[in-house]
């Protein structure tokens, strides 16, 4: 373990529960304690998901997510399948447009093979040719999956129609032919690009110290190189990368499936007023999406939005599942909606119960602890440090009808809303 004099402290850190550091390799550890569970949820994320895939590979980087537990220079597929689950544990891993997080959850008594296993995913995996050979045909059908579910595949599809020119448009997965396309070389390639320590953050939470986290993290991981000079360069967004469209397809589905959406350029000083105008519009049993077409009017089964926070750029999406003879009626609805004085002008108790809905989603999430690791280093992905519950509660707080109707005219008359509908075939 690497002496405490050596490591070079994070200027951040909570004082309450969650501390910070950084070894010499330039590895980001971030702990938060919580003394009253018996277990504790370690994950590795990588600042690395689909958006930064090859051009001519997409996928790749969720196809790493999957080969990195077929094998290692000292277990095999079957020893990592086995090793955590003997002793009460689990393993998983997901990756989205910008991340890739692999983590288990454990008990505390196991805490030190646990982590021993997890930093033996990221560090030595093998790519047997045979195991990535059998694992192209379990993604290939997880995009069959996709492609079988019309509420998943829309997304999707919306994405690459929304951003065409822009690796944040490519879907997370890839197509069958990337995935049938991928070598051992493209693996290790994509891994070497990425997976260095000053891309890669440690979060635990749960019972362990934060001195027995970064214990282990200097013991397995503090022999990765540091990585002087990063060669890749993500692209950024610009709003020239978003194309509004409006397009109907006829598809094999008993109901028609609506997605609209519009997207932004980051903005911090709206953060919190999104979040508060996306909890009124459609976040909820009370939000408007669902008391109109749900409740008033029975349109719709599921309806609701949803913001995704991008390292560069914020979206809107909208979804709607309808009878094919409604569509119209839905989309008007929606429509009207999001020029409602309700978003522009709204009502002060309405903003004080989505704000209270709000602050019991943050709090409620908290208190799970797979949730609160994974949200500890997307505050620290997305802000470059953590965020504290009362910094939250407060901004929240502070937001005002007026904050809301600004957000309101930057997300919703800032671009041009798109429409993708999948109708049922007659």
């Amino acid at each position: 373990m690497a002496k405490e004099k050596s490591r070079t402290r994070c200027p951040d850190v909570s004082p309450e529960t969650v501390r910070q550091d950084v070894l010499p390799n330039g590895l980001r550890i971030v702990t938060d304690e919580v003394p009253h569970v018996r277990s504790v949820t370690i994950g590795i994320q990588i600042e690395a998901g689909s958006r930064d895939d090859p051009d001519d590979k997409p996928g790749l980087a969720h196809f790493i997510e999957h080969a990195v537990f077929k094998g290692t220079d000292r277990r095999t597929w079957l020893d990592i399948a086995k090793n955590i689950e003997k002793n009460g544990g689990y393993l998983d891993a997901y990756t989205t447009k910008e991340h890739t997080c692999i983590y288990l959850r454990c008990l505390e008594s196991h805490i030190a093979p646990s982590f021993d296993l997890l930093a033996d995913l990221v560090c030595s995996p093998l790519f047997p040719p045979e195991e990535i050979e059998k694992e192209k045909e379990v993604v290939i059908e997880e995009i069959s999956s996709v492609n079988d579910t019309p509420e998943e595949l829309i997304f999707d599809d919306f994405d690459l129609r929304s951003f065409p020119g822009h690796p944040i448009g490519k879907p997370i997965l890839g197509t069958e032919k990337s995935i049938d396309g991928f070598s051992g070389d493209d693996l290790k390639g994509f891994m070497r690009d990425h997976y260095f320590p000053a891309n890669m953050l440690v979060t635990a939470t749960g019972s362990a110290t934060h001195e027995m986290i970064t214990g282990l993290a200097a013991e397995f991981l503090g022999h990765l190189p540091s990585q002087e000079r990063r060669t890749y360069v993500r692209k950024p967004f610009g709003p020239s990368d978003y194309t509004p469209f409006k397009t109907t397809l006829k598809k094999p589905v008993h109901q028609s499936q609506i997605v609209l959406g519009t997207a932004i350029e980051r903005n911090d000083q709206l953060f919190y007023g999104l979040m508060v105008l996306n909890t009124i519009l459609g976040n909820g049993m009370s939000s408007l999406l669902n008391l109109e077409l749900r409740e008033k009017r029975g349109l719709v089964y599921n309806v609701y939005s949803s913001l995704s926070f991008f390292d560069d750029m914020t979206a809107l999406n909208i979804y709607a599942g309808t009878d094919g003879n409604k569509t119209g009626a839905t989309l008007e609805l929606v429509e009207g909606l999001l020029g409602s004085d309700a978003l522009f002008s709204p009502d002060p108790d309405e903003v004080e119960s989505a704000k209270r809905k709000l602050l019991g989603s943050l709090v409620m999430g908290m208190e799970k602890m797979t949730r609160r690791m994974s949200q500890t280093a997307s505050d620290i992905s997305y802000f470059g440090r953590y965020v504290t519950n009362e910094e939250k509660t407060a901004a929240i707080e502070r937001v005002t009808a007026d904050d809301i109707a600004r957000a309101a005219e930057t997300l919703l008359h800032g671009a041009p809303f798109s429409t993708l509908v999948y109708k049922p075939k007659r």
